[in-house]
């Protein structure tokens, strides 16, 4: 009787193999013969309550006909193999074109901003960091910044709420707060850029926003002169735009520089001979430079005359808008994909 019932599971594997068409239904098969709760197996668990003459000739067949059925379904493993996917869910049609994968595109700020870290490292330079949130003393005391200078009001700085017996703090208003950091715990001769965020209360416009970036420059050492600030101006800027730049400086003032100046660069679309971008006036203006003031270099704990250095402060989103003709610095901070994806 167990015989008979052993050869009519090899015929049923045998009928019902032939109707497999996928891997999931061998599977199932497999499972349904095979399985640890298949009547096959439990043939095989039952076979110690036979005589010991029968038991050895049922096991023998059981586990010949186990291993017959092994090899069908590895038979028919192979078949599906060779033959490919068969159901629909399977199927892919490589003539399909594939999904274009978004890449992520820097921010023009970011961009101009590895430029000029490039530009000056390859010149020798350290790059300096420093704290958003500053204490009045780096960000208006250090730098030589009168205690009534308008700077330090309300409408121009975001002070920060005061806690009783501490130092005021605000949002760095400037990226010079680093240079005194910076000061205070080296000693000359250096050099060293400041790329950094800023925070001041200005009325939001095509060329002014409340939140911006800046890059300083700061050489210290013995006889700097101006000379050496328009020289390393004139290398930096030639190299940033590719063509070959003049600088013009005219007296201005500053609290923390004396002598201060107003930093022009010759027109970089007309080179200096007159068109619309630059009002045929042939140059461009930029930012503030000037020597460091002597009292700033007492401030953060230098000798009086004992070294002279040149400092200079431009807006990175003056730089960007001059170099890829941005006509509105609000869009640097937009968050519009569709400006960034153009870079």
């Amino acid at each position: 009787m167990l015989k008979t019932k052993i050869e009519e599971i090899k015929k049923q594997v045998l009928e019902e193999i032939e109707k497999v068409k996928n891997s999931d239904m061998l599977f199932d098969l497999e499972k349904k013969y095979l399985g640890r709760k298949s009547e096959f197996v439990g043939f095989l668990k039952n076979l110690k309550n036979l005589a010991p003459e029968e038991r050895k000739q049922i096991g023998d067949l059981a586990n010949k006909t186990k291993l017959e059925i092994l090899a069908i379904i590895n038979g028919k493993k192979v078949d599906l193999s060779k033959t490919g996917p068969s159901t629909e869910k399977e199927k892919i049609d490589v003539t399909i074109p594939g999904k274009k994968k978004d890449i992520g595109h820097l921010n023009p700020i970011s961009i101009v901003r590895r430029d000029i870290e490039d530009i000056f490292t390859s010149m020798g330079y350290e790059i300096a960091d420093g704290p958003e949130i500053e204490t009045e003393f780096y960000n208006f005391d250090a730098l030589n910044m009168p205690k009534d200078h308008s700077a330090r009001d309300m409408q121009d700085t975001f002070w920060l709420k005061q806690e009783a017996g501490k130092e005021k703090l605000s949002m760095r208003s400037q990226t010079s707060a680093v240079q005194a950091r910076y000061m205070q715990t080296h000693t000359p001769p250096f050099r060293i850029i400041v790329p950094g965020k800023c925070f001041r209360r200005e009325a939001t416009d095509t060329t002014h926003d409340h939140t911006f970036y800046q890059f300083e420059a700061l050489v210290v050492g013995k006889n700097i002169n101006v000379g050496h600030l328009k020289q390393v101006a004139q290398d930096f800027f030639s190299q940033f735009f590719g063509q070959e730049i003049k600088v013009r400086l005219r007296p201005s003032y500053f609290p923390f520089t004396e002598p201060s100046f107003e930093f022009d660069i010759s027109c970089t679309v007309c080179g200096g001979t007159g068109c619309r971008a630059c009002k045929y006036n042939k140059w461009l203006e930029l930012g503030g430079a000037g020597m460091v003031n002597q009292n700033v270099f007492e401030a953060v704990g230098y000798k009086r005359n004992e070294y002279t250095g040149f400092a200079w402060g431009f807006g990175l989103e003056r730089l960007a808008m001059m170099k890829y003709k941005i006509d509105d610095c609000r869009l640097f901070h937009s968050g519009d994909l569709r400006f960034i994806r153009q870079f």
